[in-house]
């Protein structure tokens, strides 16, 4: 690809940009959110057409105007949102648009036998392919995301943040299938934020910053912290003190008790847990993908109802029956599925930002235009979300600075409680700094927060007490301390000895 260049309304995307891929090569594509990673994925394979420069594969010029004819050349994607039809089989998504028939029909038989071989030979998967995707996790759905990209692509495979919702045995399995790939000449662009596995996977990486090209490198050549310099464009010395590893968490000082779950429970979904909040605290929730995590949440903020157990907030006993009660008691709740809870596609940044500061108002007292533009303008500083205009539609954000919005939302509220499911999952190493540093801060100001995290260093970072999750019990409860270690919580998670 080269001098390729995308403008969208009062956003140029990406300006000038080059990339490169080999037969046989996993090429890592790196940057911020809004760096245009995903807009030159998209300009590759038919969903943007491109404004300027040119596109080459195998010598040969192309122009790519649908993502099927991405597909019809060998070029197949797999987004960080998985964007398969849950209502359709494992066997109908996998084939979706290129059936096989017999007699003109369907042949259901052979579909059905070659998604099971497909899955358990290249992807180790044996899962019942004729059930529907939604009776499976999303970290499943993930791999079998991957399962339809492998089948219908035959020389460029595009993977943007496949193990964002995989645990680490799932990434040790994609790994290994993209190492088998990689031996049988298949080219690989591979998209994350998790630095291990860039330097894990990958042989070459491209730096953007801000839709412009920074340089194409060699993996073993660049230094970790040379690499996030040049995606966030600050000095090393700035960098060193923006990523500092020093356990903020343990000097927080333990206010009020604001908020006490006593022996809360919903079927099914998580058994019983005490879990005790106080002003000014962060509490980290750790535990594998599954472990129960997101359904301690979803319980203190009503978005489920408990079957069991009690809450308190400020020592009266409290229903929480809804999310409106929950938010009418200081307690605000910024889920990881930003793209089916969090964001309005179709409005604007602004229009995004007050939903929650509206709502606690009631619709008859509507915020007048001005007092919103102020506020959007005011968090679009502080967080730095990129563009810098409240009026953009947030659905033409990355899915970084999407979660950006979502956290002003909450915060505009002033909540007592705010609850952070995967806050840092999908953004880039820069964001993650300053999103720790907001989290201390909105602590000292008394704030407490519950930070869920599939990233034991941040949790170990941030918080003062870390409660452990296992098979959908809350199994320990640790204060955080200089000898509080990673291995530690993994212990907890694994429920025993880690040898």
């Amino acid at each position: 690809m080269e001098g390729i260049t995308k403008e969208f309304p009062g956003v140029k995307a990406l300006s000038n940009v080059n990339f490169r891929l080999y037969p046989g090569e996993v090429h890592a594509l790196m940057g911020e959110n809004g760096a245009g990673k995903s807009t030159l994925i998209k300009a590759l394979t038919g969903v943007y057409s491109i404004d300027k420069g040119s596109v080459i594969l195998e010598g040969e010029p192309i122009h790519v105007s649908t993502p099927l004819e991405a597909q019809e050349l060998g070029i197949s994607t797999v987004y960080q949102e998985v964007n398969l039809c849950p209502n359709l089989s494992v066997t109908e998504n996998i084939f979706i648009g290129r059936e096989i028939m017999k007699h003109g029909r369907i042949n259901w038989a052979e579909m059905n036998r070659r998604a099971s071989e497909l899955l358990s030979s290249r992807l180790n998967l044996n899962i019942e392919v004729t059930d529907l995707l939604s009776t499976y996790s999303v970290a499943v759905q993930q791999m079998i995301a991957i399962a339809r990209a492998l089948n219908v692509s035959a020389k460029v495979l595009i993977l943007d943040e496949p193990t964002s919702s995989l645990d680490r045995d799932e990434v040790s399995q994609l790994f290994s299938v993209i190492r088998k790939l990689k031996e049988e000449g298949l080219s690989i662009v591979f998209v994350s934020h998790f630095l291990d596995q860039i330097y894990e996977i990958s042989d070459r990486i491209t730096v953007l910053r801000n839709g412009n090209w920074i340089g194409e490198y060699m993996t073993d050549q660049l230094p970790r912290l040379q690499l996030v310099s040049k995606m966030i464009g600050k000095d090393l010395d700035d960098l060193e003190s923006l990523t500092s590893h020093g356990k903020k968490g343990s000097n927080q000082k333990k206010g009020e008790l604001f908020l006490k779950a006593k022996e809360l429970t919903k079927k099914g979904n998580i058994q019983p847990f005490n879990l005790e909040m106080y002003q000014g605290e962060i509490v980290g929730l750790a535990g594998l993908l599954g472990s129960g995590r997101t359904e301690v949440a979803r319980l203190l903020f009503g978005a489920d109802k408990n079957d069991d157990g009690e809450i308190e907030i400020k020592g009266r006993k409290t229903q929480l029956k809804t999310p409106r009660h929950a938010i009418s008691n200081g307690i605000a709740f910024c889920s990881e599925n930003r793209k089916t809870e969090g964001i309005i596609p179709d409005l604007t940044i602004r229009e995004n930002m007050i939903l929650a500061m509206q709502a606690t108002q009631g619709w008859f007292k509507y915020i007048p235009r001005k007092k919103q533009v102020e506020i959007a303008n005011e968090y679009i500083g502080i967080l730095n979300i990129n563009p810098a205009n409240p009026e953009q539609l947030i659905k033409n954000l990355s899915g970084g600075n999407q979660q950006k919005v979502m956290l002003a939302r909450w915060l505009i509220t002033n909540p007592d409680l705010l609850i952070l499911d995967e806050p840092t999952r999908g953004i880039d190493v820069g964001a993650k700094g300053e999103m720790m540093n907001l989290m201390q801060s909105l602590s000292e100001e008394g704030m407490s927060i519950l930070f869920v995290s599939s990233e034991l260093e941040e949790v170990l970072r941030t918080c003062r007490r870390i409660a452990v999750l296992r098979d959908r019990k809350l199994v320990s409860e640790k204060e955080n301390s200089d000898q509080l270690t990673q291995q530690d919580i993994m212990k907890e998670m694994a429920g025993g000895d880690l040898a």
